[in-house]
C-alpha cells in the first residue's frame, strides 16, 4: 500500500441557525473524522513497512471559499479542516517519505450534486468561468499527479479543480 486517495463528503444545505448540532457533527465525523481515519490507519501502515507513500485527500473548493448563494457552514468548515489537516500530517510524516497532499475539487456532475436542487445547480453556472460542472474523470490528471513519483517533492499542498471558480 504505497498509494491512497482518501474520499468523503456529504453536504447538508442547511442554514446555521436551522440546522442541528447533530446535522453539524454528522457532517464533520464524515467528510474530516472519516479522512482523519483512513489518514491515520494508512500512515500508521506506511511507518511500520518503511513505505515511501502518498496519501490524497479530498477535500473542496468549499475549504478556501464560502459557497454562494447555499448555505453550508458544516461542509464548508469540514473542507477546510481536511486542507489543514492535510498540510500538518504532511510535516509530521515527511521525514518518514510520506507525502500528504489534498484535492479540492469545484462542483462535479456527481450524485451528490445531482441531489442539489435545480435552482442551486441554475446559480452555481454563472459564477463559474467555465459555466459548467466538471466531468468527475477531469479530476484524475490531478489525483495521479499528486500519486506519481514524479510529485516527490510535493506534500502539504491542496491543488484546487474548479474551472476558475476560486480565481474570480
Amino acid at each position: 500500500m504505497d498509494i491512497i486517495f482518501n474520499n468523503a463528503g456529504i453536504c447538508k444545505h442547511q442554514g446555521t441557525l436551522e440546522a442541528s448540532i447533530a446535522d453539524f457533527r454528522e457532517v464533520i465525523d464524515v467528510n474530516l473524522t472519516g479522512e482523519y481515519i483512513v489518514a491515520r490507519a494508512a500512515g500508521r501502515i506506511m511507518i511500520e513497512k518503511g513505505i515511501k507513500g502518498s496519501i490524497i485527500n479530498m477535500a473542496s473548493m468549499s475549504g478556501s471559499i464560502t459557497n454562494i448563494p447555499q448555505w453550508q457552514c458544516s461542509y464548508n468548515a469540514s473542507k477546510a479542516a481536511v486542507i489543514h489537516m492535510t498540510r500538518s500530517l504532511a510535516v509530521e510524516w515527511a521525514g518518514y517519505g510520506i507525502r500528504v497532499n489534498s484535492i479540492s475539487p469545484g462542483y462535479v456532475g456527481t450524485p451528490m450534486s445531482a441531489d442539489t436542487p435545480q435552482e442551486l445547480r441554475d446559480a452555481w453556472m454563472p459564477l463559474i468561468p467555465m459555466h459548467r460542472m466538471a466531468k468527475p474523470e477531469e479530476l484524475m490528471p490531478a489525483i495521479l499527479s499528486l500519486a506519481c513519483d514524479a510529485a516527490g517533492y510535493t506534500t502539504g499542498t491542496d491543488v484546487i479543480v474548479d474551472g476558475g471558480y476560486t480565481a474570480v
